[in-house]
């Protein structure tokens, strides 16, 4: 058996959580293999709405088995009240839920860290979520960092204790104010104890060597969907740097995230809004700043399940999908929102950029920060409500043309369309 990989084609924010949830049926185990606590994944079903940022979409199908893998990091603080969350919905994590020994913690300081060095930037601001990732992954790259697995260990604290007195001298070093030393409005000293009492209320799910679980589940005929967080256009490697996230969002990241050979990778089903949104600074080449952005926004309640705040929109940007596409090696699309324009005259395509001369290509690391005029196509738009149709051939000719317009721009199946956010709401066509 092969690993399949769902992962997001834009800027984060695509609708990873519910398509995950919908393909849960269809497999034995869903694995996250990147990312941390700076995810939101929202699921909605039976009336209830649930936003996930560190436990796989597939925890509410009790059958299947839910990994947190090595590549992802973990805020037990945080973790630990997703737990309680999924209990109060009748969810037993600790029954199908497991996490990689080798999953980086992120720690106390580490929250300060992003804090102290953010603030520090001033107009220079990346647009951290400020949950700690970028130093938890620096930390895990310079090879100081703690892992789940470490809390086992005899010594477990005295490492913490020297590992957060280094931190302290970074974070004085940048002469920090009162709010910058706050984390979610607490002091280091009461979250510290949350955090630790986080540890421990987590301390009945079992810990793993995930990279041998997942590799004895692929050679015992196991079907496995890989989730991943945040977005290809927030790739540390292949992103808008600096504006990026601290892993590798690609399908290249599944096989250091899980622990599997490339041969290993089979489908990759690439997630894209029927618009774009991006949150916090960077490039943004299709972004509308005027009315028609605020209604996309609007109309697709477009604030960060995380952070709250609000989305920057724009249209669906042809080059940079096709340039993720090729990233992934996608097999099958996936679009979302696309009932978010029922109600507009016309959608935006852009089909390339105009930067002196005309780009077809998403432009390279030398151009992302000249001026860039995106040259938009327009389509007619459907003008009709698309959250009741359950069947591609029930849905209007106007809107088939918008998803066949895109489908021969990438030269791919668009093979999963989502019509709302409730599981139901979800259009699955045979291509």
């Amino acid at each position: 058996m092969k690993v399949d990989v769902l992962l997001g084609l834009q800027w984060g924010d695509e609708g990873k959580g519910k398509i995950t949830d919908v393909l849960t049926p269809e497999y034995d185990i869903i694995a996250r293999f990147q990312g941390g606590p700076n995810a939101g994944h929202t699921l909605e079903f039976n009336g209830m709405k649930h936003v996930l940022h560190t436990i796989p979409s597939g925890i509410f199908h009790p059958d299947k088995v839910n990994v947190i893998g090595n590549g992802v990091i973990i805020d037990p603080r945080i973790l630990a009240r997703e737990i309680a969350g999924l209990r109060e919905r009748g969810a037993n994590p600790e029954k199908n839920l497991l996490i990689s020994k080798r999953a980086h913690l992120i720690l106390p300081t580490h929250r300060l860290i992003d804090n102290v060095t953010e603030a520090s930037k001033g107009k220079s601001k990346i647009g951290s979520t400020l949950k700690g990732i970028g130093p938890a992954y620096t930390d895990k790259v310079a090879r100081n960092g703690l892992r789940i697995g470490d809390i086992l260990l005899p010594d477990f604290r005295s490492r913490y204790e020297s590992l957060r007195k280094d931190h302290f001298r970074l974070i004085n070093s940048f002469n920090p104010t009162e709010d910058s030393l706050l984390i979610e409005g607490m002091s280091f000293d009461e979250y510290e104890k949350r955090w630790f009492e986080g540890l421990d209320y987590i301390s009945d799910i079992q810990l793993i060597d995930s990279e041998i679980y997942i590799n004895q589940s692929i050679k015992a005929g196991k079907r496995i969907l890989a989730e991943g967080a945040q977005g290809t256009m927030l790739d540390i490697d292949f992103g808008t740097y600096p504006f990026v996230t601290s892993s590798s969002t690609i399908s290249a990241g599944v096989c250091s995230g899980l622990g599997i050979s490339p041969g290993s990778v089979g489908k990759v089903y690439g997630v894209f809004k029927a618009y774009c949104t991006r949150v916090g600074s960077g490039p943004f080449p299709t972004e509308l700043l005027d009315e028609t952005g605020g209604k996309l926004r609007e109309n697709g309640k477009e604030f960060g399940s995380t952070t709250g705040r609000p989305r920057r929109c724009g249209w669906i940007d042809l080059p940079a999908l096709h340039y993720s596409v090729m990233l992934n090696g996608v097999t099958d699309l996936v679009m979302m929102k696309s009932d978010v324009m029922d109600d507009f005259d016309f959608i935006g395509v852009c089909t390339q950029y105009r930067v002196g001369e005309d780009l077809y290509d998403f432009p390279g690391y030398e151009t992302l920060n000249q001026a860039i005029d995106p040259v938009i196509h327009q389509i007619p738009g459907w003008k009709s409500p698309l959250h009741n149709f359950t069947a591609w051939d029930e849905l209007p000719e106007s809107f088939k043309q918008y998803v066949r317009y895109i489908e021969k721009a990438l030269n791919l199946p668009i093979s999963v369309i989502s019509v709302g956010p409730g599981r139901n709401q979800t259009i699955v066509r045979l291509v």
